[in-house]
């Protein structure tokens, strides 16, 4: 083997040099620290000659996201969408009921126990294990809206199912027991319609608060919105129930509610479309388009619902619409939360920004 020459100018010794050049050669963190500024563009001086540090880039830790996104599946969603349908249609089988439109009253509590049904086979199901939703019955916290939501959803369930049965009194024989459960089942499914219009409010608009109260930063920033959106969802969702499975004489309500449901969901949803960065989730990419394609349906169907006056195929057209235009929405809705947590800038950029101002504001 060929050692180094006095000089140190054999393959070895050339190795050597070159090492301790590179052990000499200043990293990226000392070019910054000797150039005066931290990650910004700035000239230096190391070693006689002008040093540029390029700008810096945007990152999070490795590339990963900030917030960890959820990992709920469609069913979620899904969830979302069927609970306000089912309150909405027993807001709307109440006031039928009080208003004698037997055929609309019999829709909205038929439609509303097979919606809270499917709701809860819908949350159950994303629970993984059923026995969980009982665990949750077993303490109500009051800040805990999961905590409330199950309670509500308790409460409603069986009082939307007592007001479901008694539409088959009349089915029932006039004589002996039958005759009796005839007679008593109409008075309580009144009361059970009562009771499940009184729980609808809060079944339709705890499920915004649930999802404001978590860290996706599209959720938790449009915190005072998403209840609104939510409960004008399942008002829109129940008028559209109403006027496919009532006859078109008796449409008149789901045409109001529908009305009222759409006034309230557009001004939230204006209202999320104004928010800064975070918003930018619900006006970009495939949350936007679900979201911009349940108002076109929204209008359509809304439009449809006040023209139809007695027209039963209209009636049923702008029903379907206003149907789909309520699930569109709480899918929109879902993928917005879901797109801000897996992109760290909106998690990030905000916190910098209060930071920003607090420190602006702590200042002389």
């Amino acid at each position: 083997m060929t050692g180094p020459g006095p000089d140190g100018d054999g393959p070895l010794g050339q190795h050597l040099g070159e090492v301790g050049e590179s052990l000499d050669r200043p990293n990226g963190a000392e070019l910054r620290r000797r150039s005066g500024r931290r990650g910004g563009p700035g000239p230096g001086v190391v070693a006689g000659q002008p040093v540029v540090v390029p700008p810096a880039e945007f990152s999070s830790y490795y590339g990963r996201p900030v917030v960890k996104a959820p990992v709920w599946r469609r069913d979620v969603p899904a969830y979302l969408f069927t609970g306000g349908l089912a309150a909405g249609s027993a807001l709307l089988a109440a006031g039928a009921d009080l208003t004698g439109r037997a055929a609309l009253r019999r829709a909205g509590r038929l439609v509303s126990l097979g919606a809270v049904c499917a709701s809860a086979y819908f949350l159950v199901n994303d629970l993984g294990r059923p026995e969980r939703f009982h665990h949750m019955l077993r303490v109500a916290k009051p800040t805990s809206p999961m905590s409330m939501g199950t309670w509500i959803l308790a409460a409603f369930g069986p009082a939307a199912g007592l007001a479901a049965v008694s539409e088959v009194a009349p089915a029932l024989s006039r004589r002996g027991g039958l005759g009796l459960v005839r007679r008593l089942l109409p008075p309580a499914g009144r009361v059970a319609g009562l009771v499940a219009a009184a729980a609808a409010p809060g079944l339709a608009t705890y499920t915004g608060v649930l999802l404001a109260d978590t860290a996706m930063p599209a959720w938790h920033d449009a915190y005072p919105d998403l209840p609104f959106i939510f409960g004008g969802s399942a008002l829109v969702a129940g008028a559209g129930a109403g006027l496919v499975a009532a006859p078109a004489a008796q449409s008149g309500p789901a045409a109001r509610l529908a009305v009222a449901g759409a006034v309230v969901e557009t001004f939230a949803e204006r209202r999320i479309a104004r928010m800064g960065l975070t918003g930018e989730p619900y006006r970009t990419g495939r949350p936007a388009r679900l979201i911009r394609g349940g108002q076109l349906l929204l209008a359509a169907g809304t439009a449809g619902a006040l023209l139809a006056r007695g027209n039963r195929t209209l009636a049923v057209l702008s029903g379907a619409a206003l149907l789909a235009s309520s699930l569109l929405t709480r899918f929109g809705v879902f993928e917005a939360g879901v797109a801000s947590a897996r992109d760290p800038k909106y998690t990030v950029l905000p916190q910098r920004e209060r930071r920003a101002r607090r420190g602006a504001g702590a200042g002389p």
